[in-house]
């Protein structure tokens, strides 16, 4: 484990709280020690009223905070002595601990207060921090984990038996430990839950937390060491076997998911051993991963028994929550299945590598507890408290506020590199759609770096790579549930007796041939769109109403628009919507150079900008412009609208 105080920037101006800020970043940057939203760190400080009065204050971490993004700003000033009063009443309701705590606010700055605040409060030491460091874990998911933390750690750590985060916990380790706590540097070890440090400075108490989790490495390296295991070869589903699975998981969750698969020797090595995969089955490291990962995988794929599953398990356990409690959603969050490998579901990209990430730490850090006598997690009815508990469940309210109306579905754009294309790309992107952009130029790689989107360099005349490019939409995301056919070209402006044939086929090849493809290619996909496959083509004013010296252009739009058509009357039912839409004299795009603008608004007598607003609405249409017509073909308001033709072009009155 690597002590990372050294060679970071100093705190910023030096003084504790900033230290303090410093450590826990420190702390959050390594995925061995806290993962998304786990963990927190306070100190004990002075807060100045607006009268100069001090009061003694708890400085908290936020409530689902990323430790990695802790800063001095946004540690959450409490009124120590009111928190002291709280863990000692006999008992209190989550409710009332809420707002209790939101009370106990000397400041607005910051998020909600962390969960464990009572316990910070409890420890006397100035600064507390709390991980849920791997290579512990491993020691105390075990049968008698206080025989190996005390091998690995040493006497003077302290542990303390699992209880519910929240004021059960803060009370039960001021009944049994605080008491003859003591006021330098020390640390306890939460069974099945983490490790807590403390010390009269940050310093001093992140050095020891380094520490600790260094020799619980070091003593599972000694015990660990075993024959290599020879792990099965990695397969190669096809890719509707993915998409299938995963209309069945967004049928089980009630609208539609993403679903991402991972495959490789970390994975196939649990395959190898029967032990480890029933090991998995037994329930997550620490009780909050649970709303990331479930409580179990599924292993197979048999989505409908898990979800059964989990309604008894819902049922059996409900009561310890509350009678008016309201099931989530029963479907799997990661599925372990010999061919397909590891995959992992959510509503959004980062829900899915979220839940991967999880996974993949748990599976390590449980094959590490094998090897101490097996693994044990907690009992279910623990777990169902920790995923039903309020205050867990408001770490995922900030994503749940953020829901977009296209969360949960994938998105295939050709022409995604400039354009009509990327606009329809950003405009997909912005209402939470998973896309995936082609295009001949390069630059479709990097028309954004969000998680939720993949470029691919791909022709789209060729079958071949629009394949290849739809197998990895679909490894990504898990299916590929809207096709934007947006790739084209102009081609050459001439006259029918002066075409090249050579642009002809060129044009026709681009704007006609490629469009087949798209759809072949996806159609597969399309029909497992978990509630509809939908389809727009970008096709052009040239096609109700074309112009003299635009016959190529004119031409391979007309009859891509008649192929849109054919698959609107052919795909109607399998559930995709074929539209088309049919923009002109948009001018931001690759097409239109200065120069080119220049010329064409001289010819007229125009200026640029009465140039570009030559229409019946004095308007000017652009790219964002389309897109948003696209967005709209693609959502609810259009769910029984199939082979219409939408002109956006101003109004002209060749077309009307």
């Amino acid at each position: 484990m690597n002590n990372r105080w050294e060679t970071s920037e100093p705190g910023r101006e030096g003084g504790p709280i900033a230290e303090c800020a410093k450590a826990a970043s420190l702390l959050g940057v390594d995925p061995q020690l806290v993962l998304f939203g786990g963990g927190n760190a306070s100190i004990k400080a002075e807060w100045r009223e607006f009268d100069g009065r001090p009061i003694q204050a708890l400085y908290v971490t936020p409530t689902g905070m990323d430790l990695a993004a802790v800063r001095e700003d946004l540690l959450v000033p409490l009124e120590l002595d009111r928190l002291h009063r709280l863990i000692d009443v006999p008992e209190l309701s989550d409710t009332s601990m809420r707002s209790e705590l939101s009370r106990a606010r000397l400041s607005s700055r910051g998020g909600g207060p962390s969960v464990e605040s009572l316990l910070h409060a409890v420890i006397p030491a100035s600064h507390v921090f709390h991980t849920h460091a791997d290579a512990v874990l491993a020691l105390t998911n075990v049968a008698d984990p206080h025989v190996y933390v005390r091998e690995a750690l040493g006497q003077d750590v302290d542990l303390v038996e699992y209880r519910m985060p929240g004021f059960a916990l803060a009370r039960y380790v001021k009944e049994t430990w605080a008491h003859t706590a003591p006021t330098g540097v020390g640390a306890i070890v939460l069974i099945r839950h983490g490790l807590v440090t403390f010390g009269p400075t940050a310093r001093l108490a992140y050095d020891l937390h380094i520490e600790l989790v260094s020799r619980a490495e070091a003593y599972l390296a000694r015990k660990t060491v075993t024959a290599p295991v020879l792990a099965s070869p990695v397969c190669t589903p096809t890719s509707s076997e993915l998409a299938e699975l995963r209309q069945r998981v967004s049928v089980a969750a009630g609208g539609p998911m993403l679903a991402a698969r991972t495959d490789g020797p970390d994975i196939r090595r649990i395959f190898a051993q029967p032990g480890l995969l029933d090991a998995l089955q037994r329930g997550p490291l620490t009780p909050d991963h649970v709303i990331r990962t479930k409580r179990i995988p599924l292993v197979g794929r048999d989505v409908d028994a898990f979800a059964a599953a989990y309604r008894s398990y819902f049922e059996e356990n409900k009561r310890r929550r509350g009678s008016d409690l309201v099931m989530l959603d029963p479907a799997p969050r990661v599925i372990l299945d010999e061919t397909l490998g590891l995959v992992t579901t959510g509503r959004t990209a980062a829900e899915v590598r979220l839940a991967r990430d999880v996974f993949l730490h748990t599976a390590a850090v449980v094959e590490l507890s094998e090897h101490l006598g097996g693994y044990q997690a907690l009992t279910a009815g623990e777990i169902f408290d920790m995923e039903y508990w309020d205050l867990e469940q408001e770490k995922l309210a900030p994503a749940r506020a953020a829901r977009r109306p296209m969360d949960g579905r994938v998105a295939l754009v050709t022409g995604g590199a400039s354009g009509i294309g990327r606009a329809c790309v950003e405009a997909l992107l912005s209402r939470g759609a998973a896309v995936v952009g082609l295009d001949v130029a390069e630059a479709v790689v990097a028309v954004s770096d969000s998680e939720a989107y993949l470029g691919i360099v791909a022709d789209t005349t060729s079958l071949a790579q629009v394949e290849a490019a739809v197998a990895s939409a679909v490894e990504r995301y898990g299916g590929v549930d809207i096709l934007v056919a947006s790739a084209g070209i102009f081609g050459q402006s001439r006259p029918i007796g002066e075409v090249d044939p050579e642009n002809w086929r060129r044009t026709m090849a681009v704007n006609l041939d490629g469009v087949l493809a798209a759809f072949q290619a996806t159609h597969p996909m399309l029909m497992l769109a978990p509630d509809g496959g939908r389809v727009v083509l970008i096709a052009s004013k040239n096609v109700p109403a074309p112009g003299p010296g635009a016959s190529a252009y004119s031409a391979s739009k007309a009859a891509a628009t008649q192929l849109a058509r054919v698959a609107a009357l052919e795909w109607a039912k399998d559930g995709i919507r074929v539209n088309m839409v049919h923009p002109d004299a948009v001018f931001d795009t690759g097409l239109w150079t200065p120069e080119l603008l220049q010329e064409r608004a001289a010819k007229y007598g125009l200026s640029i900008d009465d140039y570009k607003r030559r229409n019946l609405l004095r308007t000017e249409v652009r790219s964002a412009t389309v897109a948003d017509v696209v967005v709209q073909l693609c959502s609810s308001p259009f769910a029984c609208t199939t082979g219409a033709q939408i002109p956006i072009d101003g109004g002209s009155d060749r077309v009307i």
